[in-house]
């Protein structure tokens, strides 16, 4: 038997994390991803092989892009937000920037120092971000780069792709040229050098990948196509495409995509590729002509990362990176308690979910599993609405509801928001109810959700999630009927657990979330 794994399997890991940026310091792989409304944005995921990944921070610890970012009032912000940004570690000054343009208006910069990372192969010990005034421009689509010489580039646009150039410190802009235009709706760019060769990959959304390529960063570019409409690894999903390029520690090239995989979202495939004489990169298809569901594995190292699988139970000093808001938090409704677990005290008094504040959601690994939440539900106040909510733009949950002096489990469908202005439409119709909640010193809940994230991308079909519940954490009942997930790409971002607390009447209602599970299923 071998003592490291000699292939890997595609998708590399099934979680949604689209519009990837990815690179390496030493020995570590760096990716990026759009985060959206959620907060924080732009996690930070780290690797050693290209296969196993594990979130280890985010570059924007709070959505500074206004006060819609708060969910407070009548404004939301959903499908706004971190869309395509890029994340560069930049050895001269020991820095990490991230880069990316909010609402196609103003282009937000934070930096993180690297803590001596070029020094200690890559390992960072602790990241701190600070946030700096916003470009003035818009980099739509924007891919960071870092020259030789030190100077920072910015490739963007859409079609009619162009080039900044940035200040010394890369908080302001010199100039900005554009470099090519395209007869297609080209985006998404990423920007490298490679033997002293300029290159930026664009993507055809949602299918292809072109590969322009210069003497210059300011060109002219020549441009080639790297994939078009290739067939992934999984059946009924898109097109790999998107996302970026990087090599290994003795140099082979791998590039980093995307495809859409609804309902669970857009999910990153690796494949190897090679160089031809005159310089332009090729994939390394499967027989046929695809993208392989297998490969080579890219490094091999006894160095590991945590499994995306397993249980929480709020024990560290912060919530760890796997977890992300609704919108910002109202951070005084929320902590972590001493011994463990996460104190969720009802942040809003409302009847809509989709406007409540601090709604925690975690990414559903697939193609199946469970998330299980156990809470202890004691302290609900009358009008409390506390819940495991499948949450997308389309959504359900199995909760807890608080009446009076009778708390009862019940299973909720039919929210809503209202593709376009995403705005709530329906706030949820009672499926079913289960027993009554017996209050005394604790009263411990578990809420379970099991998702079928199975692409059904560009079908009729439609997966289906089911709900159950249970009061001494072994025997779990149905409740409710299956929910029905759609498969649309317009809300963008995949379906994901969720756990929340919000007043109907009035506020000083608390949950405490004892543990969070997740769990593949055969």
């Amino acid at each position: 038997m071998p003592r490291f794994a000699t292939t890997f399997s595609n998708p590399v890991l099934w979680e949604d994390h689209p519009d990837l940026d990815v690179f390496r310091v030493g020995d570590v792989f760096y990716y990026s991803s759009s985060t959206f409304a959620y907060s924080p944005g732009a996690p930070v995921l780290k690797s050693y092989d290209l296969v196993n990944w594990e979130p280890v921070s985010h570059s924007v610890p709070e959505l500074n892009f206004g006060a819609k970012y708060n969910l407070n009032g009548s404004a939301a912000a959903y499908v706004k937000g971190i869309w395509a940004s890029s994340l560069r570690y930049r050895a001269s000054n020991d820095m990490f920037y991230w880069i990316g343009c909010i609402e196609s208006s103003k282009t937000y910069i934070w930096t993180a120092p690297g803590n001596g990372a070029a020094k200690n192969r890559g390992e960072v010990s602790n990241w701190a971000w600070t946030s700096h005034p916003p470009i003035n421009s818009c980099y739509y689509d924007c891919g960071l780069f870092i020259d030789d010489d030190d100077t920072m580039y910015v490739a963007y646009g859409n079609t009619r792709i162009q080039v900044a150039q940035l200040s010394a410190d890369g908080l302001s802009q010199v100039k900005s040229q554009q470099v090519y235009t395209s007869n297609d709706t080209i985006e998404g760019s990423r920007m490298y050098k490679i033997n002293g060769v300029y290159y930026i990959f664009v993507t055809r959304p949602a299918d292809a990948e072109i590969v322009l390529k210069s003497n210059s960063p300011f060109g002219p570019y020549q441009s080639r196509t790297l994939v078009s409409r290739i067939n992934g690894p999984l059946a009924n999903a898109g097109f790999a495409h998107q996302g970026g390029i990087v090599n290994t520690p003795d140099n082979k090239w791998y590039y980093v995509a995307f495809m859409d995989s609804y309902p669970g979202g857009r999910i990153p495939v690796v494949a190897p590729l090679t160089w031809t004489a005159d310089g332009w990169p090729q994939l390394v298809t499967a027989t046929g002509g695809g993208w392989g569901s297998t490969y080579p594995m890219p490094v091999q190292t006894n160095k590991t990362v945590k499994s995306p699988v397993g249980i929480d139970e709020f024990k560290d000093a912060q919530l760890s990176h796997e977890w992300e808001w609704n919108h910002n938090p109202d951070k005084t409704k929320w902590r972590l308690a001493s011994g463990g677990g996460l104190i969720l005290q009802a942040a809003d008094v409302t009847t809509d979910l989709f406007a409540a504040r601090n709604t925690l959601t975690h990414r559903i690994v697939g193609p199946k599993s469970t998330g299980t939440f156990r809470l202890d539900v004691a302290k609900m106040q009358d009008g409390d609405r506390v819940g495991a909510v499948l949450f997308r733009d389309r959504s359900a949950y199995i909760g807890v509801h608080r009446d009076g002096n009778s708390s009862t489990i019940v299973m909720v469908n039919n929210l809503s928001l209202l593709e376009g202005t995403w705005t709530t439409s329906a706030k949820g119709t009672v499926a079913a109810r289960g027993p009554t909640v017996v209050l005394g010193g604790s009263a411990d809940v578990w809420l379970r959700i099991q998702a079928d994230i199975t692409p059904a991308f560009g079908t009729s079909q439609e997966r289906t999630s089911t709900f159950s519940y249970s009061t001494d954490g072994v025997h779990f009942t149905a409740l409710g009927p299956a929910f029905s997930m759609t498969s649309s790409w317009r809300y963008f971002t995949g379906y994901r657990y969720g756990v929340f607390n919000y007043a109907t009447k009035a506020l000083g209602g608390e949950v405490r979330v004892k543990s969070f599970a997740m769990q593949l299923v055969e």
